[in-house]
């Protein structure tokens, strides 16, 4: 009677839905195109990640704060992309676009906690420049392995909260009968959309802990950098503030590539967004942010180029002899 109305049917409560993935084409003929390019990417991001989680545990002159938030961020983006492109591209080979309900909300659940993370940590990150640029003095004192570890728990237990509440809350959804989901991901204002059930909670709680979580970390972040620039123009030689704010320079390209993705997909107004864009935005902070970090931290950081030639170096050592 429902669908004679033109209305979408409620499923049952008791059976748990399957969602369908539109993924990012739906015509056959760009399938494999589409799954080269992205397991390239996924391959890509996994080895440089990481490697750089690899050269920073083997050198012992990495083993400072701001490497130490580097390689969290890195395990992190490993993290986060495998939460959504493995999936796709299973679905892809398989040429199926389903996704189970439990499948769905645990996607949604890791994808809001390795999200979370990456903004917690990309804040801390913030801060650690800050100490080193504007109390260079106090920074071993102030930034300490205690210190350090206690706010990376902090941002684990601030990222792993919300991402619960959200992930249970969307348990109490009903779902209509046709969930159909325009994204290659479960996002979780596409999944509202779909509900049959009352979702003002949902909404409320996702309005909330987005500013929050959201808003917090970059204001901290901004703070940090007007606090920085006003040291850094206070240096007299020109080579000084170079080499003051070269530090930061990866640091704030990830944090422009990063926020600017994720205003794309989240904060543009209605009218404005669509799904073929806000696909477009999820792609660059999903895929290509965890993809390009290894590079813009490596390529700009003569520290991390040395030890890595080291490695490479010294694997070439401990083979040659075996040929």
């Amino acid at each position: 009677e429902l669908h004679r109305m033109g209305k979408p049917s409620r499923l049952n409560q008791s059976v748990a839905p399957d969602f369908l993935l539109l993924g990012l084409s739906e015509q056959p003929e760009e399938q494999h195109l589409l799954f080269g390019i992205f397991l390239g990417m996924y391959l890509v991001a996994m080895v440089g990640n990481l490697l750089i989680v690899l050269v920073i545990s083997s050198d012992a002159h990495l083993h400072t704060p701001m490497y130490f938030f580097l390689a969290n961020l890195s395990l992190t983006d490993a993290c986060f992309i495998s939460a959504s492109v493995p999936k796709m591209l299973i679905n892809i080979h398989s040429q199926s676009q389903t996704v189970s309900y439990s499948g769905c909300l645990t996607q949604l659940y890791f994808l809001l906690v390795f999200g979370g993370l990456d903004n917690c940590l990309l804040a801390v990150m913030a801060y650690d420049r800050y100490v080193a640029i504007c109390h260079p003095l106090h920074y071993s004192t102030v930034m300490n392995p205690q210190l350090c570890a206690q706010m990376l728990c902090m941002c684990l237990v601030l990222t792993n909260c919300p991402a619960l509440m959200h992930t249970l809350l969307m348990t109490r959804v009903a779902f209509c009968a046709q969930v159909i989901i325009p994204h290659f991901y479960c996002d979780p204002s596409a999944l509202l959309k779909l509900a049959c059930s009352d979702t003002h909670i949902n909404e409320l709680m996702i309005i909330t802990m987005g500013l929050i979580f959201l808003t917090v970390p970059l204001m901290l972040i901004v703070f940090s950098y007007v606090r920085i620039s006003w040291t850094v123009l206070g240096i007299p030689s020109p080579g000084g503030r170079w080499k003051a704010f070269s530090t930061c320079g990866s640091h704030l390209t990830v944090v422009l590539l990063f926020y600017g993705s994720l205003m794309g997909v989240y904060l543009l107004p209605p009218s404005v967004r669509s799904t073929e864009r806000e696909s477009r935005a999820a792609i660059l902070y999903n895929v290509l942010i965890p993809m390009l970090n290894p590079f813009i931290y490596s390529l700009r950081n003569k520290d991390m180029k040395q030890v890595l030639f080291k490695l490479v170096d010294g694997r070439k050592t401990f083979f040659l002899p075996c040929l």
